[in-house]
């Protein structure tokens, strides 16, 4: 069997993880990347106590715990996820939070039905984001918010654009779809006007540059590529090649204490 003999996963295989897969991402994914962008887009929904949130497509649940430390008790805090796996990770993480399986086009939820709703890092897997954001303009109260974050585009990052060319070289073409996949909701025009498409005014707009951070470059490696479908679908031989490769594109990202600190430049809109 070649290295491209296999099916990569499409996009939307993205959202039916197994369980052991959503707690590599709980383990390494989150501490590493996401744990940064959850305090600045609570930020931006202006999340104080005793609000109603919603985290749409919550995946382990990093957003949603952020909001309930900023809501307190005397608020709530729901996820929804469509993964059950995602699901099971954060209720064992955080069993006093309410969690929900659901499809972010079809909130399970009344209208106007929460003060907040937040989506991080989950809107370039929507099939249908328009859809998405009317659920999530329909559910959010007057005078509410809905918060959006995505990361920019592909050619914006400066670590994760010599990443995946070294995994499309050896994964085969067919991992571009997925790969790319990641940076599709990245284009700040397009955030912005699905949020106004929905009825929404926009309050805030910012691009930000974040900082990953991973104890090593191969532990970048071994999260971004076991953290996600393409794990499944890789021969030994092709993870081999990507891990020799990707260690010299990401090299430049490395620190004095054999850390990699990689640039991730995303947006916030609400």
């Amino acid at each position: 069997m070649t290295d491209t003999d296999r099916t990569l996963p499409t996009a939307r295989e993205a959202f039916q993880i197994p369980l052991g897969v959503a707690e590599v991402y709980e383990e390494r994914f989150v501490p590493a990347l996401f744990a940064d962008w959850a305090p600045a887009v609570a930020d931006a929904a202006g999340l104080v106590p005793g609000q109603q949130v919603l985290d749409v497509a919550c995946g382990t649940g990093i957003l949603a715990r952020t909001a309930a430390d900023r809501v307190g008790a005397e608020g709530s805090v729901t996820g929804l996820d469509l993964n059950r796996a995602m699901l099971t990770v954060a209720e064992r993480v955080r069993p006093d939070l309410d969690w929900r399986q659901g499809d972010a086009q079809a909130l399970p939820f009344a209208d106007g039905s929460f003060d907040r709703v937040v989506c991080q890092m989950a809107l370039m897997f929507f099939p249908d984001r328009s859809a998405a954001v009317r659920e999530m303009a329909r559910v959010v109260r007057p005078g509410g918010m809905v918060t959006l974050m995505a990361p920019a585009t592909l050619d914006a990052q400066p670590a994760w654009g010599p990443f995946v060319q070294v995994v499309v070289r050896h994964a085969g073409p067919e991992a571009a779809d997925l790969m790319n996949t990641y940076w599709s909701a990245g284009d700040l025009d397009g955030l912005t006007g699905l949020l106004t498409d929905a009825g929404l005014d926009i309050v805030t707009s910012v691009t930000r540059e974040g900082t990953a951070r991973f104890g090593s470059i191969d532990q970048m490696i071994t999260t971004e590529v076991e953290s996600t479908p393409l794990v499944q679908r890789l021969t030994p031989q092709a993870y081999q090649q990507i891990r020799a490769d990707a260690r010299e594109a990401l090299r430049p990202f490395g620190t004095s204490h054999g850390q990699a600190r990689p640039p991730l430049v995303g947006h916030i809109v609400a």
